[in-house]
């Protein structure tokens, strides 16, 4: 139903790094040329109302310095296409988790205690299961956050209610069979912003049979 149409981005003069915001949100089609979506699929989530909003919605914060999500999506992508070796199925899996993951923060509840059954994983999960039936890329989206839950637990931070589905072996539980694809995606979505690297490094050591690397420009 929704074939690829190209194989990479496409080039663009448009300097994805220094884009103003204001361009962004005026002009039109600038989300798709900034993100640049290469398949059928990825064009089509562009065209939802609700999927637009998620992605300009977003204030700059602490791990977020960019503010709004699509510049947190460019630069999950940029890692993505830094991954030495990567084979096409999981760049694939990783763009579809990548455009999703944090688009519907929008739509979160955030009340305490949190209902974690709102999460903005589980939010963007229900919308993928809509075009796809790809159980790692559902599972992904929906616990990418965690890890750093997870660690967080590991620390002995008690700022967690229901702490106990947030520890590594519950991660486990749910992603342990596409652990490699889980850690490369955690560790494209870690290294943006100004997000603190001490969860990757936690998680690098403590998850054994796991293919570490680094990115290449």
């Amino acid at each position: 139903m929704f074939a690829p149409t190209n194989a990479h981005r496409p080039t663009t003069i448009i300097d994805r790094r220094t884009l103003p915001m204001k361009r962004m949100l005026d002009e039109p089609n600038m989300l798709e040329a900034y993100l640049q979506p290469e398949t059928a699929l990825e064009s089509h989530w562009f065209t939802l109302p609700e999927y637009r909003h998620g992605l300009l919605w977003g204030e700059p914060r602490f791990g977020h310095p960019e503010g709004q999500v699509a510049l947190h999506v460019r630069e999950v992508l940029d890692n993505i296409d830094r991954i030495p070796g990567l084979s096409g199925v999981m760049r694939s899996q990783l763009r579809q988790i990548a455009l999703v993951h944090d688009t519907f923060k929008y739509a979160e509840d955030r009340s305490r205690p949190r209902d974690w059954s709102k999460h903005h994983g589980l939010i963007a999960r229900r919308f993928l299961e809509q075009y796809t039936d790809d159980r790692a890329v559902l599972d992904v989206t929906e616990t990418h956050d965690d890890a750093f839950y997870a660690w967080l637990v590991a620390r002995q931070d008690n700022v967690l209610p229901g702490k106990r589905e947030r520890t590594l072996e519950h991660l486990y539980e749910k992603v342990g069979y596409c652990m490699q694809l889980y850690y490369t995606f955690f560790k494209c979505d870690t290294l943006t912003g100004d997000k603190t690297l001490a969860p990757m490094k936690w998680f690098e050591k403590s998850v054994p049979h796991i293919t570490l690397f680094q990115f290449v420009d």
